[in-house]
């Protein structure tokens, strides 16, 4: 059969990307056939296309989806056509297209709770909150944490996670409406970061005392911003580079702004098992069926729109999620 996928040859801008017809092979062993009915859009292909993330070329595009099962390849016993399913990675990139293969081992059966909307919407950018404050630093009620970007997909749902956890979240964002977007979503506070000097609220808002952790897929903008909020032997997570690399980080550094500690986690490590995927997705399913945890879709686009949905999402005029519809 065929599928439409979106596709490119080299890195380069959005002029590189280009819907293209392919066959596509009956699904192998360990594999199902899914036809896509939403698909999510993350900062992650903006890193893949531009060549920040380097995948071998020709590639495909997107990491998130959800739709239903077609066909089943050989071995498959836990997947059946007609199923609803949803995933948020993969062995290639390959999600920007009408229909895949896919490997069970990474595969996830949608709720019946969630619409494939919400699923495409939400589910990496909530498994990645879910990693970076369950797992990689274990947020607890009562402490502060400051979250860059918190008028983002991943931040909007962070600040609810944080709400839930009863975690006090200062947000930065830029300008009054995007804080305000942030306040609505769990966040106690929000730094204007385009009038205010982010180091000196978050002092102000601790009493001079820093935050325990900090969360930045800033990157470089907002590096120094970040460790001059840390308090003593505070948790810098650099999860993400929207503005470029954050500069190589000295040891020395890190000793003299009070024993800091620097890492740069990401979720494929935080989900190499089969189990941690769908502990991970499972966490996420439970906060939503208990109402804890909403998607915000402010941009829907079809997925023939690729070119602009990545031009709005890189220029930062995107708030909350975007899906690509097929």
């Amino acid at each position: 059969m065929k599928t439409q996928a979106v596709r490119f040859h080299a890195p380069g801008g959005t002029e590189v990307l280009k819907l293209e017809e392919l066959d596509l092979p009956e699904p192998g062993a360990g594999e199902v056939r899914i036809r896509h009915t939403a698909i999510g859009l993350n900062f992650q292909d903006i890193y893949a296309r531009s060549g920040a993330y380097p995948f071998p070329l020709p590639s495909g595009l997107g990491t998130e989806a959800a739709g239903v099962v077609e066909a089943v390849g050989p071995g498959v016993t836990d997947f059946q056509v007609g199923e609803r399913v949803c995933y948020i990675s993969g062995p290639v990139l390959g999600a920007c297209a009408t229909h895949r293969n896919y490997p069970t081992a990474r595969l996830l059966k949608s709720p019946a709770h969630m619409s494939d909307d919400q699923l495409a919407a939400m589910m990496l950018k909530a498994m990645t909150v879910e990693y970076l404050v369950q797992r990689c630093y274990q947020v607890k009620p009562g402490q502060f944490v400051l979250w860059h970007a918190a008028a983002g997909g991943v931040g909007l749902l962070a600040g609810q996670w944080g709400r839930h956890i009863g975690a006090r979240m200062i947000g930065v964002a830029a300008g009054p409406q995007k804080c305000q977007l942030a306040l609505d979503n769990g966040y106690e506070f929000c730094i204007d970061r385009l009038s205010e000097d982010v180091a000196a609220r978050v002092k102000e808002i601790t009493g001079g005392a820093g935050v325990p952790v900090v969360y930045d897929s800033v990157g470089k903008n907002s590096f120094e911003q970040s460790l001059e909020s840390l308090a003593p032997r505070g948790y810098f997570v650099s999860f993400g580079t929207t503005t470029g690399a954050p500069p190589p980080v000295p040891a020395a550094t890190l000793q003299k702004m009070g024993s800091l500690y620097f890492t740069r986690p990401t979720l494929v490590t935080y989900t190499a098992s089969t189990t941690e995927l769908r502990d991970s997705a499972q966490a996420v399913f439970d906060l939503v069926a208990q109402g804890a945890l909403k998607v915000s879709i402010h941009q829907r686009y079809a997925m023939s729109d690729i070119a602009r949905a990545h031009a709005e999402l890189e220029s930062g005029r995107t708030t909350g999620s975007s899906v690509l519809i097929p």
